[in-house]
Order: C-alpha cells, then structure tokens, then sequence
C-alpha cells in the first residue's frame, strides 16, 4: 500500500528494492491480479475502504490493458499498459480470473463477475488445445501432465465458487466435473509407495524417470497442492482424500527439508541426481509460507499435533530469516545457509500474495 500505487497511471509497481523503491516499472499481469484478489480478500476481512480504494486502481487498469483481442492475457505491461511480452502459459490468465472474481465480490460490480467467468472459459480452451497458447506439437514430444494445471484449476473452482453458506457463494453446473478430474489428474502425480509427487509425469501418469525434468520434485508446490485437495475433500466429505492429501504433504516435507541448515529446499531430483536448476539448494519465502498453512491445515484435518510440531519447525526458521526488520516485509530468497541472496521485495515473481494470505489463512487456522 504504502510503496506500490501507481496513481499516475493505474495499476502497482510491483519491482520494489529493499526499501521500497522501485527499480523496474514493469507490471506483471499475474502479480497485478493476485495483488487486486489480496487487497479484496483484505477489504472483505476488514472493511477498510483503503482496501477496496487500492483494488479498483489495480482491476480498472487489467481491465484497460491486461487481455488482447485474441482474448489472451499478456505477461508483462509497460507502466502505461502497453504490452511487453505474452507468456505460452496460463498463469496470468488465472490470477485474473481470481482478481475479477473477488473484486466483483468485494464491490458488488458483476460486470467483473461476468469477466472472469468469461477468461475462465478462455483458459478451459487452452487447457483442452495447448497449440492455441502457441505450443506447437512435434513428433518427438512425450505427452505429459504437469502438476500446476490441475492444482491451479482446481483452486481456481474454489475461488469462483466462494465460500460455501456466504451470500456470494456460486456454483456452476460443471465445477463438479472440473472439480473431480482435476483431483483425479493431480493424484496421478503422487507416488504413494515412494511419498513422492513428481512435477512433470505422462498423460496417463507414467514415471519418466529417464529425464530430468521427469524426475523433478518442488516441495513448496507438492505442499500447496495438497492443502488445495484437502479443502476440497473436507468440502465433499471424502476421508481417503484426506488421508492421501496429508500424506503428499508429509512426503514433501519428510524430502524437502534441509536436515544440515534448516528449512525447505526449492528443488529435488527423485533419483538423487544434482537438480539442473541453478537454484535448487535456494530457500524461497513462498514454500515456507505454504507449508506454514499447509501444516495448520493438516493440523486442522486430523486433529494430530505432529503436525503442530512442524507448523512450528517451519515457522520457527522461517521468522528467523525472511522478515526484514529495517523496513518490513519478507525478503524472497535465501541461500541455502538461510541468508539473503537477492534484497529486493518484490521482482518479477514475488509480488503482494504469499506471504499476506499466508499470514491471513494461519490466523484463521489458529483461532479455530
């Protein structure tokens, strides 16, 4: 609030140095949307028309420069709006969808209602045809499932439907459909025998075990699914999906945890091989904080205070670490010692989302 308003032109200034001070005034899609759906989120909690006031900067200016005419949503705006760069994947998309749908719920506008049913339809398309995101099929390709589709569907759903007993709640008469094969198709990532959930398996669920990308395992994002499924199983009354939900999360947490120095790892590969990606050994704000309400929400599920034990052991770490104590906020990334690597709060990836809905959603866990 105090640093990322862009009155001049709409929007947030979502690049911000350690201080606050933006270094870059690029605005990127995703980042903009998820800040409108957390200002929302705010606003319904606390009735603070600050709140509101900041959203509406936010979705009028999406609203002005976020989509094309082909209906795809850009990647990146100039500070103006002009468009940068266009992503061959669905994320911005999907924080739109999420920012249209709580605004319209915050301010009671429908016309951004109707907008994110609209972009939701859009991104069902593209799921179903992946060459109109201008992937091209070629004869080498393995078909294949990776595990952020489903679980970001799936939550999309549950945002689209609101809290179930609100006035706002709404339902869809193909959000059970979705729903299901979305549980379905992320449970075909999840090795029970091994308590693995492999980022990248084939279409039907096969290992691919001979690729790197096959063998790929990110803790934070097996953690984040996991409390997705579990909500939704409690909302349909299925036990075994919770038992097989909380048992993905320990088989993250049990892999992804740095016994040496503490906290959790960005990537593994399954085979013990040396991850491909650079930042492997790093440790993010956004997988503490996800394992911090993923951990509550086991907690809640199963009433087990193993699970409280490791809601503290990540919390612990994490609040040892990431918060800066000179100007606020978290910092993002951390060397695998825990500390800083990059002073920035907010980049290209971290903008104003995982660690205030963290934040919120564990408050929520612990008063109930």
């Amino acid at each position: 609030m105090e640093h990322s308003l862009d009155e001049a032109h709409g929007g947030f200034l979502n690049c911000l140095d350690r201080d606050g001070t933006p270094f870059d005034t690029t605005k990127h899609v995703w980042l903009q949307g998820r800040q409108v759906w957390m200002l929302s989120k705010v606003f319904l909690e606390r009735r603070d028309e600050r709140y509101l006031d900041a959203a509406r900067l936010g979705v009028e200016f999406l609203g002005r420069h976020a989509v094309g005419s082909d209906g795809r949503a850009y990647f990146a705006l100039r500070r103006d709006g002009a468009p940068i760069a266009l992503q061959r994947k669905i994320f911005s998309e999907c924080f739109l969808v999420m920012a249209y749908a709580e605004f319209a719920r915050a301010s009671g506008d429908q016309s951004y209602r109707a907008r994110a049913l609209d972009l939701f339809d859009t991104i069902l398309g593209l799921i179903e045809d992946p060459t109109r995101l201008g992937r091209p099929v070629l004869s080498g390709q393995t078909k294949t499932s990776e595990l952020a589709v489903p679980m970001i569907l799936l939550n999309l759903v549950a945002e689209l439907r609101g809290e179930p007993g609100s006035e706002t709640f709404d339902d869809r008469e193909d959000y059970d459909r979705i729903e299901a094969e979305c549980v379905a198709k992320v449970l075909r990532h999840f090795d029970a025998e091994r308590g693995l959930v492999f980022e990248t398996v084939g279409a039907g669920g096969e290992r691919l075990l001979d690729s790197p990308a096959g063998r790929l395992l990110n803790p934070g994002h097996v953690i984040e699914a996991a409390w997705f499924l579990v909500q939704y199983a409690e909302r349909v009354n299925d036990s075994a999906l919770v038992d097989s939900s909380l048992a993905m999360m320990k088989g993250a947490l049990d892999v992804g945890w740095d016994t040496e120095h503490g906290g959790l790892y960005y990537f593994l590969d399954s085979e013990g091989y040396s991850p491909t990606q650079l930042e492997w050994s790093m440790k993010l704000w956004w997988p503490h904080l996800e394992a911090m309400v993923g951990t509550l929400v086991a907690w809640r599920a199963s009433s087990d205070a193993r699970w409280f034990e490791r809601f503290e052991q990540v919390a612990s770490w994490a609040y040892e670490r990431f918060p800066d104590p000179e100007h606020g906020e978290w910092f993002g990334y951390l060397d695998r010692e825990g500390r800083v690597s990059q002073r920035f709060k907010g980049g290209p990836y971290k903008g104003c989302f995982h660690v205030p809905r963290a934040l919120m959603l564990c408050e929520r866990l612990l008063k109930t």
